[in-house]
């Protein structure tokens, strides 16, 4: 990239939460578009465990009906329906794993039959143990079934070749568990987005220095990294950059660098706020920069800046983020806001990615701020009949021992009012 004038002017664009969202929602939807149509995320396989958490480009496809067999779900005995108001005489026993090898079911007879094996033909209820009375050989009950009780047909849980993981689906140890079922040992996944992070700031020290009464040591390119993988990424961090216009464009450029190890996106921590060694954003003027906001009226993280940068004719743009330097605002913009645009990426649909949110009751009352989407560290714990959260106090975004306490974030509305004590709330799940 040439940079142009450093005369450059940066024009100011401060969202809501709600329209950053939105905006971060329509280009994770562009991006997973363009993966779709285009095929410009490369696959490759890789063996079923290593598919933990990647995205699969295709589909999980069932290679025979599932159950294939008439399944019991419960220890018993295979009968009639019609039946069981007469004793019946049990004629044989059958396990899981075992076919039933005898004549076909007849009237007045029962199999005895564990969970998982397969009904007999003939029978068309299993009787579950515990209401059977055993008299000898035979076997008597008082209760009155209905066809199909305790029974799973075949097929119906999925027929043959009906696709049970669809592509763009991010693999859990559900999606193993579907897989192996089908024969998969391996599966074709998107490869890993890079992601590039640059941390800058002339108080920064690396994680294994001994720092002076004036530094501190670099944890954010390593929460954003945490991040990164936990997001189907693949983080590349660089060397700190220091508080300077100039180096801080070259490290930019070498981060964007469209040689074979291309980085898909690029992550700045720190640098973005108004102070008067703050060179981010300038530097990312100088560089031609096209900014979709810059800044978001959030607690914690309001400076956080997102854009795209041209890069060569052949590689198009590349997305970046600006996020704040303290490291509270840091975990928290990415969960908001780079996580959502790393899925598309990943090669996930847009219809399955966002920040994960779900809901609470307030353990205590707590103090309105309008105007400002809050997002306060807490405790989420849950008893037999509630979801509980509870604010952990803090001394602001730079509390790394607060927010080492969390396992979500409290959100507070933009437009809240003082919340009491049981307040159903929303919570970010991180």
């Amino acid at each position: 990239m040439e940079p142009s004038s450093p005369s450059a002017v940066l024009t100011y664009i401060v969202l809501s939460y709600a329209e950053a969202a939105l905006t971060i929602r329509q280009h994770a939807a562009l991006l997973s578009a363009e993966i779709r149509s285009t095929q410009t995320r490369t696959t490759e396989s890789v063996d079923l465990l290593g598919s933990l958490g990647r995205t699969v480009a295709g589909p999980v496809i069932a290679d025979r009906d599932q159950p294939p067999f008439p399944r019991s779900t419960r220890d018993g005995f295979a009968c009639r329906v019609a039946d069981l108001a007469s004793p019946l005489f049990v004629v044989g026993q059958l396990r899981a794993g075992e076919a039933w090898t005898g004549p076909a079911l007849e009237s007045g007879q029962a199999i005895e039959i564990m969970t998982g094996a397969p009904v007999p033909a003939g029978a068309d209820c299993v009787l579950m143990v515990e209401h059977a009375t055993t008299d000898g050989p035979h076997i008597r009950t008082d209760r009155q079934l209905a066809g199909g009780e305790n029974i799973v047909p075949a097929g119906s849980e999925a027929h043959s070749g009906a696709a049970l993981i669809p592509a763009g689906t991010r693999i859990g140890p559900q999606h193993i568990a579907a897989a192996a079922a089908c024969g998969y040992a391996s599966l074709p996944v998107y490869t890993r987005p890079r992601v590039a992070i640059l941390a800058t700031g002339d108080e920064l020290i690396a994680v294994d220095s001994a720092p002076l009464t004036h530094q501190i040591r670099n944890s954010n390119s390593y929460s954003i990294a945490a991040q990164v993988i936990a997001h189907g990424g693949q983080p590349v961090i660089f060397p700190i950059v220091r508080d300077d216009l100039a180096a801080i464009e070259d490290a930019i450029e070498r981060a964007l660098d469209p040689g074979p190890s291309a980085s898909d996106l690029l992550i700045l921590s720190g640098g973005v706020s108004m102070g008067k060694y703050d060179f981010v954003e300038q530097a990312l003027v100088n560089l031609r920069a096209e900014f979709f906001f810059t800044g978001v009226r959030i607690q914690p993280g309001r400076p956080a800046v997102f854009g795209q940068l041209p890069t060569s004719s052949t590689q198009g743009h590349r997305y970046f983020f600006g996020l704040p330097g303290n490291p509270v605002s840091t975990l928290v913009t990415f969960a908001l806001f780079a996580a959502p645009l790393l899925a598309a990426l990943a090669g996930q649909p847009v219809s399955g990615i966002g920040p994960s949110f779900a809901e609470a009751r307030l353990e205590t009352d707590l103090k309105g701020k309008p105007g400002l989407t809050r997002f306060l560290p807490a405790y989420l714990e849950a008893d037999a009949h509630h979801a509980y959260v509870h604010p952990i106090p803090w001394q602001g975004s730079g509390d790394q021992a607060a927010v080492a306490r969390t396992n979500c974030f409290l959100v507070a509305p933009e437009e809240a009012a003082d919340l009491p004590s049981e307040s159903s709330v929303r919570i970010l799940l991180i």
